[in-house]
């Protein structure tokens, strides 16, 4: 099946490359694909490795199911599950449960990062 060119598999292999990239350039210089580190991470439907303490699933698709069934797929663990969706000329999107959201600032306000 081909999306302009690229296979739906193609893209999204390019798609967890450069969100490789893009974790490494944050400081996760161990950040790689599951495919190429972890199988079993892959099977649990995490395609980032070393991005603790974040579970990241990579989506680079037209037409996405439900965001809440991704993230109810993923390890339920210590980590903040994460979907990064990347739509044609939309750009990518970050997608996680408002709980782990909740978590995220109040240790931002606790850590006296962000002040409001």
């Amino acid at each position: 099946m081909a999306t302009k060119g690229k296979s739906a598999r193609v893209k999204g292999h390019s798609f967890e490359r450069d969100m490789v990239k893009f974790f490494r350039d944050l400081g996760f210089e161990k950040c790689n694909t599951s495919r190429f580190e972890s199988k079993m991470k892959d099977d649990q439907g995490i395609d980032l490795t070393n991005t603790d303490p974040l579970s990241v699933q990579c989506k680079a698709v037209e037409k996405l199911g439900s965001m809440h069934d991704i993230l109810d797929s993923m390890p339920k663990d210590t980590n903040w599950n994460i979907v990064l969706h990347k739509k044609n000329r939309k750009g990518t999107i970050v997608a996680m449960d408002i709980e782990d959201f909740r978590e995220i600032i109040q240790s931002l306000i606790t850590n006296q990062i962000i002040k409001p």
